[in-house]
C-alpha cells in the first residue's frame, strides 16, 4: 500500500450479536491499530442491515432520537423511539417489538404482535415526518403486519364487529378490514422497508413455514399460522382488489413485509444499502487506506445481503481494500475474495474457546487491531 506517515482506517462493522455493539467493535479495533500506528486516523461508522442496531447506527451518524413508549411484542410497554433527520424517520422493529423485547425471552408465536412498530411509525408521522424508513429484521410475531396496521389507524374486525385478538392466531377470526383511519394518517407519507429476504407470505416458503420455528412455533402451530395468514391475505385481497401474498419479501418479519407493500404502498430495499446511504458511508470512505468490516460469525449467510457483504461491495466500489474481523470464520479464502474481502481476522485465531471469546472480546479485538495495523504498515 506504499509508505506514508499516517494511515486512515474506517471501521464499519455490524454488531457482534450478544456481546458488543457496532461502535464498541470499532473502538476496540481502533485502540489496537493505534498501538502499532500511533498516528493512524481511525474512523468509526456503525452499520446494520435493518435489524437490531439500525437505530444506533443512524443516531451515531447524526440522526436525533425521538423517544416513544410503545407496545412490546406481547403488549407490555417498552421504551423505544425513532431516529429523525429533517423529514425522514428511521424506525427499527426489533427495538420495539422484536425477539429481543420478549419478556424473559419467552417466545409467544401465536399472540406476539407487530403493533408496537406501528405505534412508533404513527408517532414519527404525527411529528411531521413524511418519509419513514422501516427496518424489519428480528421480529417476534407472525401476524401478517395486522398489528402494525391497526396502530396506524386500520381496524380488523370479526363477524360481530369486534376487534380481533392480537397476534397471528387472531387473524383466523378476521372478516372486515376497515382502512379509513389508515388512509387518513398515511396521506403523503412515503414508506421504505429495509428487507433482505424474498419469502412470500404463505406456503412452504412463507413466513410461518420458514421462520415460525425460530419464534417458538410447533409444527402444528406453524400450520395454524399459515392458515391464519392465508385467511388474512384473502381478506386483504378482497378489500384492496390486489393479491400480493406471493410478492418477494411479503413473508419478511412474519408478514410485516406483506402489510407494507399491500397496504402502505411501501418500497422494499436492501437493508444494508439503505443504512449505508443514511450514514453517509460513500463520503466517509473516500481517501481511506483500509475498511474494516465484521460481525460475530462469518458464514454462508454473510454472503447474501448481510451488512459485511454490503460494506465490502461499497468499499470496493470506492477502490478501498477491505478486511473483516469476526468471532468465528467459517468461510474459505475464495469465498471471502468473492465478496471483496481480502482477509478475515477471527477472535478464535487468538482464543480457540468460543465461550471465552464471547465473555471477554475486548482484549482480543485490540490484538486483532494490532495485527491489522502491522499488516497495513
Amino acid at each position: 500500500m506504499g509508505e506514508r506517515s499516517s494511515r486512515r482506517v474506517i471501521v464499519a462493522s455490524d454488531k457482534f450479536k450478544g456481546t458488543l455493539g457496532s461502535a464498541e467493535v470499532a473502538a476496540f479495533v481502533g485502540e489496537g491499530v493505534r498501538r502499532v500506528l500511533p498516528d493512524a486516523e481511525v474512523g468509526c461508522v456503525p452499520v446494520a442491515d435493518g435489524g437490531d442496531g439500525t437505530l444506533a447506527a443512524v443516531v451515531a451518524a447524526g440522526f436525533e432520537l425521538g423517544p416513544v413508549v410503545a407496545s412490546g411484542p406481547t403488549g407490555e410497554p417498552v421504551s423505544s423511539g425513532f431516529a429523525r433527520r429533517g423529514g425522514t424517520a428511521v424506525v427499527e422493529l426489533a427495538d420495539v417489538c422484536g425477539l429481543v423485547r420478549l419478556p424473559g425471552g419467552e417466545l409467544a408465536p401465536m399472540v406476539a404482535s407487530s403493533r408496537g412498530v406501528g405505534e412508533v411509525m404513527a408517532a414519527a408521522i404525527d411529528s411531521g415526518c413524511r418519509r419513514v424508513i422501516l427496518g424489519i429484521g428480528g421480529s417476534a410475531s407472525t401476524d401478517g403486519g395486522a398489528g402494525l396496521l391497526r396502530a396506524l389507524g386500520a381496524r380488523v374486525l370479526d363477524a360481530r364487529g369486534d376487534e380481533v385478538a392480537e397476534g397471528g392466531a387472531g387473524l383466523l377470526a378476521a372478516e372486515v378490514l376497515d382502512l379509513t383511519g389508515l388512509h387518513s394518517r398515511l396521506q403523503r407519507v412515503e414508506v421504505v422497508v429495509a428487507c433482505d429476504v424474498d419469502n412470500p407470505l404463505t406456503g412452504p416458503a412463507g413466513a410461518a413455514a420458514t421462520y415460525g420455528h425460530q419464534k417458538g412455533a410447533s409444527a402444528t402451530q406453524v400450520e395454524q399460522l399459515d392458515a391464519a395468514l392465508t385467511h388474512w391475505a384473502d381478506l386483504v385481497a378482497r378489500t384492496t382488489g390486489r393479491d400480493l401474498r406471493d410478492s418477494p419479501g411479503a413473508g419478511a418479519a412474519g408478514g410485516v413485509g406483506f402489510a407494507a407493500i399491500a397496504l402502505l404502498g411501501a418500497e422494499l430495499r436492501s437493508g444494508i444499502e439503505l443504512v449505508l446511504e443514511l450514514v453517509g458511508f460513500e463520503q466517509r470512505v473516500l481517501g481511506a487506506d483500509l475498511v474494516v468490516t465484521g460481525e460475530g460469525a462469518l458464514d454462508e449467510q454473510t454472503l447474501h445481503g448481510k451488512a459485511v457483504a454490503g460494506v465490502a461491495a461499497a468499499a470496493r466500489a470506492a477502490g478501498v481494500p477491505v478486511i473483516a474481523v469476526c468471532g468465528t470464520n467459517r468461510l474459505e479464502a475464495a469465498q471471502l475474495r468473492s465478496a471483496g474481502i481480502g482477509a478475515a481476522y477471527a477472535l478464535t485465531d487468538l482464543e480457540p474457546d468460543v465461550r471465552r471469546c464471547i465473555a471477554d472480546p475486548a482484549p482480543l479485538l485490540r490484538q486483532l487491531g494490532e495485527r491489522i495495523a502491522a499488516d497495513l504498515r
